[in-house]
Order: structure tokens, then sequence, then C-alpha cells
């Protein structure tokens, strides 16, 4: 696969994952448990807003890898 794909596939995945994980934090922010607490709260969102980058990074990291053997 050429580059310039990989590329494209990556971005477009990469607007997905931070749109879905957003979201999904959102969501799980609202629950009482969390809710309830400022200081509770103040750390889910520095949890999970540095978080993303773990499932983010294998992607990045095949989005510039060496281009496939042709």
């Amino acid at each position: 696969m050429r580059v310039r794909t990989r590329k494209l596939i990556g971005t477009i995945l990469l607007l997905l994952l931070a749109t879905v994980w957003s979201l999904a934090a959102m969501v799980i922010a609202q629950l009482p448990v969390i809710a309830s607490s400022g200081w509770l709260q103040a750390a889910y969102y520095v949890v999970v807003g540095l978080a993303w980058v773990l499932p983010a990074m294998p992607l990045v990291k095949w989005m510039t890898g060496p281009p496939a053997a042709q």
C-alpha cells in the first residue's frame, strides 16, 4: 500500500477515534459516581484526555511506516 493511501486511511481513522472517544468519555462522565465530585471529574477528564493516545500510537506508527516493497 502506498504511503499516501495509508496516511489518508489513518487520518480518517484518527478523526473517527477522536470523535468516538470524546463522545464516550462525555457519556461516562455523567455517571453519578463521577458527576458528584468536581475533583473526580477533573481527574477523570485528565486521564481520559491523555489515554486516547494509547490506541492512536499504533495507528500513527502504521501511517508513517516504511513503504511496502513492490
